[in-house]
């Protein structure tokens, strides 16, 4: 059993998160998935397929740390156990969100196979906890897109268990994921990331 107050205060927060994002271009129709806690067993989720601008409370379901739903007949996002295996690495994670951007989706094609996407001397790297100063480096891992959902939550685990300092990753083609303490840290955490794939991409341009 969950706390249905929580529960609808992590479903609100998702409904804002989703109208935010679409409207920025980043979440485009029903691509995409987010998540928020409500306690140390469950986490509240988008139910697969539906719109992200226009996402109500019937939009969002209840899942174990599993990714199994818990009081629900619908189905959740195919990408659930990506969810749900940050929030079993990172007890102080409160949301997760997946995003769909054309910058964060080229940029990760752009890169040559196994290597990550590595951001420094950017200010605005300041942005994610325990970064202090724009001379860090960040580096963002870029995994291969795969329809074996299970075997690439395996290969998050292996590698956040490693590098628990990272606040994100990249799917090749796919997109972002990205997760903080609370949804305004996981959203701040969104926009950083944007700006830094925009910045990337125009030195690429510019270089040729």
């Amino acid at each position: 059993m969950f706390d249905v107050t929580r529960y609808a205060t992590a479903a609100q927060s998702i409904i804002e998160a989703g109208r935010f994002l679409y409207d920025r271009g980043w979440s485009p129709a029903t691509s995409s998935n987010y998540s928020a806690r409500i306690d140390a067993d469950t986490i509240a989720i988008t139910v697969s397929g539906r719109h992200k601008g226009q996402l109500g409370a019937g939009d969002v379901m209840v899942v174990d740390l599993q990714g199994r739903p818990v009081q629900s007949d619908c189905k959740s996002s195919a990408e659930t156990l990506l969810h749900t295996v940050l929030y079993q690495a990172f007890p102080g994670v409160g949301a997760v969100l997946h995003t769909h951007s054309a910058k964060a989706t080229v940029l990760s094609r752009l890169l040559p196979a196994g290597q990550p996407l590595t951001l420094e001397g950017y200010e605005l790297q300041k942005a994610f906890a325990g970064v202090q100063t724009h001379d860090a480096e960040l580096v963002v891992p870029v995994f291969d897109n795969t329809q074996d959902i299970a075997a690439l939550a395996a290969l998050t685990r292996d590698h956040f268990a490693r590098h628990p300092e990272q606040p994100g990753y990249l799917i090749r083609g796919h997109g972002l994921y990205t997760w903080g303490a609370t949804m305004a840290d996981c959203l701040r955490h969104v926009e950083a990331f944007e700006f830094l794939f925009e910045c990337e991409l125009e030195t690429m341009r510019i270089r040729g």
